[in-house]
């Protein structure tokens, strides 16, 4: 297989300096505020943006040591498959997170709900659109493992390294 690499577009700056202390999901980082500082070479992506009330932001998970195939997450006991979890202990270290859309001036996009490290190397940014997914979606949707540890998520935080 032929060897994939990303450059970053930009950087994610939040209040978050370590992983401890940080929420580990974006409902846990509600009005949490951040800004997205881009490369200058990219501004010109930016426009029509400011129409958007949220964005999916696709970002390299830097901080993580290694990766694991199987890992017991914050809120169950039992160990998962690593694709059956958002861990960040994944094959490549991508992460993901939908954000609301404040403002942009210049280069800098001004977030809330923000759920990373500061400094953070950002991939890309796409704007959320549910109605894309209303379609696809269906009545019996489940959400496995989580389905009894989903009240969680909301109230818990990671107190000392990220959470698998």
């Amino acid at each position: 297989m032929d060897k994939i690499e990303f450059e970053p577009i930009g950087i994610i700056k939040t209040p978050f300096d370590k992983p401890q202390g940080m929420p580990i999901q974006p409902t846990g980082a509600k009005g949490v505020k951040g800004e997205i500082v881009l490369d200058e070479k990219y501004v010109d992506g930016l426009k029509d943006l400011e129409e958007f009330s949220h964005l999916i932001l696709i970002y390299h998970l830097h901080l993580t040591n290694g990766n694991a195939l199987q890992v017991k997450p914050f809120m169950d006991n039992a160990l998962h498959g690593v694709f059956a979890t958002r861990s960040p202990k994944r094959p490549n270290n991508i992460g993901l997170s939908t954000v609301k859309l404040d403002s942009i001036e210049d280069n800098i996009v001004h977030i809330s709900n923000i759920d990373v490290v500061d400094g953070t190397p950002l991939l890309d940014i796409k704007p959320y659109v549910p109605q894309l997914f209303e379609d696809t979606l269906v009545d019996d949707i489940q959400i496995g493992w989580f389905e009894n540890n989903h009240k969680k998520a909301k109230k818990q935080k990671a107190d000392s390294r990220f959470v698998e």
